[in-house]
């Protein structure tokens, strides 16, 4: 698998770079929100704003990508000076006890860390040799996993009692964001095709011209919209005092990060090897299954115990996630292309991830939270229905190659 030196490159910098994807993943998921809850006692806006950061950088990243592409610039440099901006940004953030800023310059790093995303999604494409790319992805997702676990607990633990101390945490994020600039810059990477057009976001003309991948959007949209309504709530609805839960912040921690990525990593390198040989769309509703119930359990509960079997199945179901939302676009954009491919994608998870936070926080106010669940629950249900006519057209592929022809330039 490693025979190619630039393989082998690539590989060992996202090992290392999985460090700080790990500790970063912590931010988005469960400590920026923690904070402006447990710190700021931030309103519904704020909060939605916090939550929505990392979707905000995959709407914004046809553009980042049209940009790169335009100035022939490579992915890793370009996905290096993305990072050292979230890396100012926390580090003002740290010495700046004002909730604005808090929210703002939350969702602005966090845009950061997600922009990149197309970035490393054609690196992988050019680096990673089709028959082992799901599986050397996943290997460097268990590491970012393991970094994610064992940082939640630590940082759960210190927390806990001494939430003042927030900034100190906010120093931890900056310095992982810089470490990943490092890792980012050496990545062996090529300057991106330059596509036809001036638009910014011209990349989106392939829903038009791609009926397979615009249908597989229109499912990834409802079951994505569903998802990212509740994941902002489930700190949410085990911090907030209003629903009783009465746990520790330690608690939390093992509960939203730690259990989760502990089932994550056991489960990846499996769903690294499905994704490889297995029909795509098989593959995407068994998770859209796994998520909806760990959801639906997760919201209908009121005992740790439940609690805890639900995060198991929510980790679970993620670990298949990160492989196929990463990576799926591989299997059926023209070589060239996928990163304007993977950006398309990026864009629409962005827009449901700006709005739906913003969506649940406002119904959650008149709705409770085992209605929340149900709701999520109908919606996966109705994405996987309309994936199933799909089937014929995902059948395994050993070299993943696209299932579309590349349009005229």
């Amino acid at each position: 698998m490693l025979s190619n030196p630039t393989t082998r490159i690539t590989f060992n910098l996202e090992r290392r770079r999985a460090v700080t994807s790990g500790i970063l993943e912590t931010a988005g998921m469960t400590f920026l929100l923690l904070i402006a809850v447990r710190a700021f006692d931030a309103g519904p806006v704020a909060k939605a704003l916090i939550a929505a950061g990392n979707s905000l950088g995959l709407l914004v990243s046809p553009a980042v990508v049209s940009t790169v592409a335009s100035a022939g610039w490579r992915p890793g440099r370009a996905a290096a000076g993305l990072a050292l901006t979230a890396f100012a940004v926390l580090t003002l953030m740290s010495v700046l006890d004002n909730i604005l800023f808090f929210a703002v310059g939350s969702a602005l790093a966090m845009t950061c860390v997600s922009s990149a995303v197309p970035l490393m999604t054609q690196v992988y494409q050019e680096n990673y040799p089709p028959l082992f790319r799901g599986r050397l992805f996943s290997r460097a997702v268990m590491i970012r996993i393991a970094a994610a676990a064992v940082f939640s607990e630590l940082a759960g633990r210190v927390m806990t009692g001494n939430i003042d101390k927030y900034p100190y945490l906010l120093i931890v994020f900056a310095l992982a964001s810089a470490y990943a600039a490092y890792c980012y810059f050496y990545l062996p990477s090529r300057p991106l095709s330059v596509s036809r057009g001036t638009h910014p976001f011209r990349a989106l003309r392939y829903v038009k011209t791609d009926r397979l991948f615009r249908r597989t959007l229109i499912a990834w949209m409802i079951m994505g919209f569903a998802n990212l309504m509740m994941f902002p709530l489930m700190v949410e609805y085990l911090a907030n005092p209003v629903y009783e839960m009465n746990l520790s912040v330690a608690m939390i921690a093992w509960i939203v990060g730690v259990i989760p990525n502990a089932a994550r990593f056991c489960m990846s390198p499996v769903w690294g090897r499905l994704f490889d040989h297995m029909n795509f769309f098989v593959l995407r509703i068994s998770l859209n299954i796994s998520f909806g119930i760990g959801v639906l359990m997760f919201f209908t509960s009121r005992n740790v115990a439940s609690l805890i079997i639900a995060a198991v199945i929510f980790g679970c179901a993620r670990a298949g996630g990160d492989v196929a939302w990463s990576l799926w676009v591989t299997k059926f954009a023209p070589a060239r292309r996928v990163a304007d491919y993977m950006s398309v994608h990026t864009f629409f998870t962005g827009v449901r991830g700006v709005i739906a936070p913003m969506v649940s926080f406002q119904l959650v106010a008149f709705l409770s939270m085992q209605t929340m669940g149900l709701i999520n629950f109908s919606m996966i249900c109705v994405s996987s229905v309309l994936l199933v006519p799909l089937i014929k057209f995902g059948r395994p592929r050993k070299h993943a190659t696209a299932l579309v022809e590349e349009i005229s330039e």
